[in-house]
């Protein structure tokens, strides 16, 4: 019988895919690594070909193989992935060239500046309930129209990464709300649908796809997509979501007042609330569900540069395997001897909206090791999860749980170091698969097999990380430095971001 549930997620730097019965019992998963393109600085690509759909593929292939499970057992199919990114297809519904990804690509700061100008920065505040900054995808389809003429007219469907792998799977052009609202100028967040009074700005909303919620069905398996994949023909396919969306349904972060900190290649941050409390520093999102918002927010560089550090200053340690950098800074005293770091390798998402800015490591000596610097790293970015959940509070957000997913949440140093930094108690369910868990939920409920408030049964008590009050001085000082470092750095920073090149 068709009782399975399937969910895949495309990360940035790696998908993953699990098989769930419909009481949330994990049968199989299976992972597929992957890259990032940076063609130029500020350029971060993927080949949607290549990278999301081969891995969806590689992924279905690796869990339906017959023994035991074939893609006849599963009852329905629901996929997020990284966003919101912007991928343009042909008349055939062909790539046109890689996919433009999320905030971590800042190209679009000019066209951000002239849209500002436009229609001005406090109207679009108004209507789309938050600022544009790198995360938002109409800069980004503006960028395209201009520097890229000949892709722009070619151009027929301008999607995102989840959306894509949907018209690959069904063949229907759906998008879900929380991803359409980074869609900005052209979406409505009041009426949940495309607005044409910005359009000439930017593109005709008939290019984009159809908005609904996460766990509607968009359509079926296709036969060509059958064939590339060993799903049934027929089988339903969810309109899926962003993946941290998914990600927070995953452990139950559905309730108003509920906050995610997903730690993975960035951090990300979701708020769910009943009413919006919109501030040009956070994005307000539509949730999973009708009826919700998500205050959202999101760092730029937090997992993705450990990785750096491990692949660029770490060499002689075993790759991918940073247990030893971990385990060595556990040993470091908080406050890393004096040093205090700016995570921003990659510009800054929330609540600073800078894409010029650029990683700092401040108070170096003679003194310092290897062990001090990583240290440092992680409680930058500790001091960056607190500037944005700080923010939270100011804007009047209430945060009534926190809960904590993603590949850093396996670590207990990070998490350690962050609610000591932070003040925050954070919840870690035992189950954190990730975003794949939300997904395969998802997809039992577009089936008609759950109802959503049976996450609460799929979520799993595990452990908790309590911050440690003796440090809240010592925190205290260094978080106080944080926000000086930036005040007073930023301007030489952008200084020298306008000066670097691709290599």
């Amino acid at each position: 019988m068709k009782t399975l549930l399937l969910g895949i997620d495309i990360g940035t730097y790696s998908s993953k895919a699990a098989l769930v019965t419909p009481v949330g019992d994990v049968l199989r998963t299976a992972v597929v690594p992957h890259g990032i393109a940076t063609p130029a600085p500020g350029h971060a690509e993927q080949d949607a070909d290549a990278v999301w759909w081969h891995d969806l593929a590689a992924l279905c292939r690796q869990l339906l193989d017959g023994a035991p499970y074939r893609g006849s057992d599963v009852a329905a199919v629901a996929v997020s992935a990284i966003g919101p990114c912007l991928l343009p297809l042909d008349e055939a519904g062909r790539p046109l060239r890689p996919g433009i990804l999320y905030g971590v690509d800042v190209r679009a700061a000019e066209e951000i500046a002239e849209l500002d100008a436009l229609i001005g920065r406090a109207e679009i505040q108004r209507f789309s309930l938050m600022s544009l900054t790198s995360q938002a995808i109409g800069p980004k389809i503006r960028w395209l129209r201009h520097r890229e003429p000949e892709v722009w007219r070619r151009t027929r469907r301008l999607t995102t990464a989840s959306a894509y792998l949907v018209w690959r799977l069904c063949g229907e052009h759906r998008i879900d709300r929380h991803t359409a609202s980074h869609c900005m100028p052209l979406y409505d967040p009041r009426t949940g649908t495309w607005d044409e009074r910005y359009a000439p700005h930017v593109a005709p909303t008939s290019m984009l796809p159809t908005p609904g919620w996460s766990d509607e069905v968009a359509g079926t398996v296709t036969r060509a997509a059958a064939d590339a994949t060993g799903l049934a023909i027929g089988t339903p396919v969810a309109i899926g979501a962003v993946d941290a969306l998914s990600e927070a349904i995953s452990v139950g972060v559905v309730r108003p007042g509920d906050l995610m900190i997903m730690y993975g290649s960035t951090t990300f941050f979701i708020l769910v609330q009943d009413t919006p409390t919109p501030d040009e520093r956070m994005w307000t999102v539509a949730g999973a569900y009708p009826g919700q918002f998500n205050l959202a927010a999101g760092m730029s560089t937090t997992g993705s540069l450990t990785r750096w550090f491990q692949d660029e200053l770490a060499r002689d340690l075993p790759p991918r395997d940073a247990s030893a950098l971990f385990a060595a800074a556990a040993r470091v005293a908080p406050g890393a001897n004096g040093l205090v770091c700016l995570p921003y390798f990659s510009g800054e998402r929330t609540p600073l909206n800078d894409p010029l800015a650029r990683g700092v490591i401040a108070g170096l000596s003679l003194a310092h090791s290897r062990d001090h610097v990583f240290r440092a790293i992680l409680e930058g970015v500790a001091c960056g999860v607190r500037h944005n959940v700080e923010t939270l509070a100011q804007l009047g957000a209430q945060v009534r749980r926190v809960v904590a997913v993603g590949g850093g949440a396996q670590t207990d140093t990070w998490l350690q170091i962050v609610s000591d930094v932070s003040g925050l108690r954070q919840q870690v369910p035992a189950i954190t698969l990730g975003a794949c868990y939300g997904d395969a939920f998802l997809a039992g409920c577009s089936a008609g097999l759950l109802r959503r408030d049976q996450i609460a049964e799929w979520v799993r008590p595990g452990r908790s990380i309590d911050p440690d009050a003796a440090l809240r001085a010592t925190y205290d000082a260094l978080y106080a430095d944080y926000l000086d470092l930036y005040r007073d750095s930023r301007r030489v920073v952008h200084r020298l971001a306008g000066r670097q090149g691709s290599r």
